[in-house]
């Protein structure tokens, strides 16, 4: 199966949409980087729970990607729903830092030497935010208590802002490959209004840098629906983005959820909504489809010849708390507060409260707050959504035989469900599949949700639990 994007005048076209349709569709959704979902996993799940999943994953012998979490930044973006602790004085550091590694110790002690770790990924916060010598320190010890593949995917996301040209030598130095950076918008009013000033110059020259010492792979995240944006002053932006020649890109819908994270509510007033929120994202993909970039789904964009476009193409692309990652089938063992593990069947989270995490650690190595352990129809819903999510497409006979169910019988409430989504030309409802239309992409969070039976139950919440679709 081969996914390709359509003509620029065929994707023009199918993204003429109006108003009503916008109100149909952009809900409150799951992203779905786990199914279930977070708000599903409960605290009845601890410890001991966590450590039975460690033994069962070594036993299956699976690959290991790790996930570090750093959460200090040295101010807040007022768009950022991320945990982070701001934190000017970095004395702060040393002591997380020791912290971290009783835990990267006690979990290392549990995963056999024999598995290797294909994928590592530092993300916070600000990773950068530690020295170059505590990053070295930190990256040293891990390589102690894990084996690291030949080839491992070893990434990092890095604010230009803080970010050195020291940072990135030693970086790469010590084997990282892959550099993830945030820009949201060049625009100096939305800049200012989201309390990033970040300028073009920085950025590029800091990609320059990155190219320069050999990174494999540099991807930039940009959002859209920030406040004062407009689809003019957007298209600015991706003209500057097309200039850095960044081998991936996201395009992230900003997650407006003042009721979470309060600092939101000082720009609410100034948000585009609606149909000026889908032109600025309608500017954004079509100028990405038109310089040569792939739409992997959702909001991904890569390169053609990109590992992410190639695993797209070959059906092997994943989805975890990361977001697309070509790493199927590795087990994810996330340490630093709040992280969250993806292992086998189950899913974790650590305590999200430093003090908390920090005694947690001391007592017992690790310091699950919550989680969760999938049924079997569990299993199958992920696996139906993650093919959705991943591959456009949902192959019957395939769902079948690894589950043994008749699909049509199995899922004959969603599939009457997804009759209106059909209708308005967003998936075809084939005999033996369910394919995702070019526009079905876009709104292909909405198709997934068809598949969640949870969120009947999560609607009644007072408070949303998901941000909107678009």
């Amino acid at each position: 199966m081969t996914l390709e994007n359509p003509t620029l005048q065929q994707a023009r076209s199918e993204l003429q949409v109006d108003q009503e349709f916008l109100t149909r569709y952009n809900r409150p959704g799951p992203r779905y980087t786990s199914y279930p979902t977070a708000p599903v996993w409960n605290d009845a799940f601890g410890p001991d729970d966590l450590e039975q999943v460690h033994r069962e994953a070594d036993r299956a012998n699976s690959d290991v990607s790790l996930y570090m979490h750093i959460p200090f930044c040295e101010s807040l973006c007022l768009f950022c729903a991320c945990n982070v602790i701001i934190q000017k004085n970095k004395d702060v550091a040393p002591p997380y830092l020791d912290v971290l590694k009783r835990e990267i110790e006690h979990v290392g002690g549990q995963i056999s030497r024999r598995r290797q770790v294909t994928q590592f990924h530092w993300g916070g916060g600000t990773p950068t935010y530690l020295s170059p010598a505590q990053i070295e320190d930190l990256f040293g010890f891990t390589r102690e208590h894990f084996t690291f593949g030949p080839e491992a995917e070893i990434g990092i996301e890095v604010d230009p802002r803080v970010t050195s040209r020291a940072h990135l030598e030693a970086l790469r130095k010590l084997g990282f490959n892959r550099l993830s950076m945030g820009i949201q918008d060049f625009q100096p009013e939305v800049q200012k209004a989201i309390h990033r000033i970040q300028p073009f110059e920085m950025t590029s020259e800091l990609i320059a840098a990155a190219r320069e010492l050999g990174f494999d792979s540099i991807n930039v995240d940009l959002i859209y629906g920030l406040p004062h944006q407009n689809a003019t002053s957007f298209a600015h932006t991706v003209d500057q983005i097309l200039q850095l020649k960044p081998d991936r890109i996201a395009l992230f819908s900003y997650a407006h959820v003042p009721w979470l994270k309060k600092q939101q509510g000082s720009f609410a007033a100034f948000l585009p909504e609606g149909m000026q929120k889908f032109e600025i994202f309608r500017t954004g993909l079509l100028k990405f489809i038109e310089a040569g970039y792939l739409y992997i789904g959702m909001d991904h964009f890569a390169k053609p010849g990109d590992e992410l476009a190639v695993s797209q193409q070959n059906r092997t692309l994943h989805r975890n708390f990361q977001g697309y990652t070509t790493k199927a089938g590795a087990d994810l063992y996330g340490m630093g507060v709040t992280a969250i593990s993806g292992i086998q069947n189950a899913y974790a989270q650590n305590q999200r409260d430093l003090p908390a995490w920090e005694k947690a650690v001391a007592e017992r190595g690790i310091a699950t707050m919550r989680g969760y352990r999938l049924s079997d129809d569990d299993r199958l819903r992920r696996s139906v959504i993650g093919r959705l999510l991943c591959h456009t497409v949902i192959f019957k006979d395939e769902i079948a035989r690894e589950f043994a169910i008749d699909f049509d019988e199995y899922f004959a409430a969603e599939l009457t469900s997804l009759e209106p989504a059909r209708e308005d030309g967003l998936v075809l409802l084939e005999a033996n599949a369910i394919r995702a239309t070019w526009l079905g992409r876009i709104f292909i969070r909405n198709l997934a949700m068809a598949f969640d039976p949870y969120l009947e139950r999560q609607h009644l919440n007072a408070k949303p639990l998901f941000s909107k679709t678009l």
